[in-house]
């Protein structure tokens, strides 16, 4: 019994934790494998072995970007209310971009060593189909997706 009050009260030491973070905005590690990036931008390549890109494609700004650890190499996550910053997002609503392959990349702002900033996902693929809305007014478009990723560079 002694036990269980510990581990109740650890966890919502760790709620009020991840609960101020979020209020300050930055990095949060949420659980044992879950984190969250708010308002990231995102350098979204196609991943090709042979000639591999060097330009995004599509370059997005997302509200939120939350990333879980499934397995020790495999990772699922989401993209909320991103916009288009540079190039094609629509490529992303299409048959063929729902199939194709991936490299994520953004920098980390809550590091403070710009050489170790930087965090990538490779072998990112969508999964289901990628949501866009468009506001009447301004004619923006924003998106939301839910992804896959073989292997990720998060420190």
């Amino acid at each position: 019994m002694h036990l269980v009050k510990k581990s109740i009260f650890l966890d919502a030491c760790l709620y009020n934790i991840v609960i101020y973070c979020s209020k300050i905005g930055y990095l949060r590690f949420v659980g044992l494998s879950e984190f969250v990036w708010n308002k990231p931008v995102l350098c979204i390549f196609k991943e090709r072995d042979v000639n591999p890109e060097i330009d995004p494609f599509v370059v997005v700004k997302a509200k939120k970007l939350t990333l879980t650890k499934v397995t020790d190499s495999k990772y699922s996550g989401s993209i909320v209310d991103s916009f288009t910053l540079m190039g094609d997002a629509d490529y992303l609503t299409t048959k063929e971009g729902a199939a194709d392959h991936y490299v994520m990349c953004w920098f980390d702002d809550t590091e403070p060593d710009m050489t170790k900033d930087l965090r990538r996902l490779r072998g990112v693929t969508l999964s289901g189909k990628v949501t866009c809305t468009e506001n009447e007014k301004t004619r923006k478009r924003t998106y939301n997706a839910a992804f896959t990723a073989e292997r990720a560079k998060l420190k």
